[in-house]
């Protein structure tokens, strides 16, 4: 059966033993509002695949790169703003491309419309 990308499907013992670290690791990261995983009815912390990569760049911050986990918040907001701004430009650059197209279907000598008004005035005289 295969899941979707953010269906929470993983408890967390599977999680912490597919990245080969403690639960209580995962609990201190929900703890600092780094991650946030959805809940069963009974109260379980149930883990999508999407989590589980933020969890993976989250460890390479502190192993690799020795980053504390203040610094890892900030980098994680950072990120997630870049994001928010790439796709804002996707949809603008998509939105001038579309522009763009739409105006190739008129001719250039009809592409700007002008329109000229011409007021007469009449006064009578008695």
């Amino acid at each position: 059966m295969i899941h979707q990308y953010d269906e929470p499907v993983y408890l967390i013992s599977v999680v912490a033993k597919i990245l080969d670290i403690h639960p209580q690791t995962l609990r201190q990261y929900e703890r600092e509002n780094l991650i946030a995983p959805s809940r069963s009815n009974g109260r379980l912390r149930l883990y999508s695949q999407r989590d589980i990569d933020k969890i993976k760049l989250i460890l390479r911050l502190t192993r690799d790169l020795g980053v504390n986990l203040a610094g890892v918040d900030i980098i994680l907001r950072l990120k997630d703003n870049v994001d928010d701004m790439e796709q804002e430009i996707n949809e603008l650059r998509h939105q001038v491309l579309k522009a763009r197209n739409n105006m190739s279907t008129v001719s250039h000598d009809k592409a700007l419309v002008t329109k000229k008004s011409v007021y007469e005035m009449i006064i009578f005289e008695e």
